[in-house]
């Protein structure tokens, strides 16, 4: 039996050296739009820390370099990010629906089957604070890719990919509905949970929390900014 003083010595694993961009910590104050102590909601006065914007290096590892490889589409291709075992691909806007497109109709992609479009909202990203994000699943070769494209607040499009996924219809709607990005090129974009009339995206984080009281079991409980501070 070997002794543990005579196993050979292994060298460190090479760990890619990725700067890591360090950003101050930001305090949100009065967070949904309320403006004083009746933030009742556990925000006031969190502390977030931003993360950076890091590209990863290759290899990514996994199939992920193989997918990246087969796409070829580097100039259309702003950034790769590979995190928790999840390959994102940071794709610019004009050119999403040729990304998708080949990524469906290539027999070394075939990523016939999307989970869905997504919206999120980051305030603090000047210039690219709405972001459309999209899960892709390959069926033929049991693979998954995301697909992020962002959009600034002052210019929300995004073109649609409803020709090249059908079933985007209803997610597209959606996340216009409650993000306001306007995906040129749909059918009939529509609000599809909120009324027609309704005034802003409710789930953009500038949009105020309450303001309109509501019904539980016969009580009437007051809006988020009606209620008294608990600080």
């Amino acid at each position: 039996m070997t002794s543990p003083d005579n196993l050979p010595e292994v060298p460190d694993a090479q760990v890619p050296d990725v700067p890591q961009a360090q950003e101050p910590p930001v305090a949100r104050h009065g967070m949904f739009g309320a403006q004083d102590s009746g933030d009742t909601s556990g925000y006031g006065g969190l502390v977030v820390r931003r993360q950076p914007q890091l590209a990863t290096p290759r290899p990514y590892g996994s199939y992920f370099d193989e997918i990246v490889d087969s796409l070829g589409l580097d100039d259309a291709i702003e950034r790769v990010v590979v995190d928790r075992g999840e390959l994102t691909l940071h794709v610019k806007r004009e050119r999403l629906v040729e990304v998708s497109q080949k990524l469906r109709d290539d027999p070394a992609l075939r990523f016939e089957l999307s989970l869905g479009v997504s919206g999120v909202h980051y305030p603090y990203l000047t210039g690219e604070e709405l972001h459309a994000v999209y899960h892709l699943c390959s069926i033929t070769h049991n693979r998954r890719v995301r697909l992020e494209v962002s959009c600034p607040d002052s210019d929300p499009h995004i073109p649609s990919t409803v020709g090249v996924y059908p079933g985007h219809d209803w997610h597209e709607r959606e996340t216009y509905d409650f993000f306001g990005i306007v995906f040129d090129g749909h059918p009939a974009l529509t609000r599809i949970m909120m009324p027609d009339d309704w005034d802003g995206h409710p789930q953009r984080k500038d949009y105020p929390l309450g303001g309109i009281p509501v019904e539980y079991r016969g009580a009437t409980i007051p809006s988020p900014d009606q209620r008294r501070s608990y600080s």
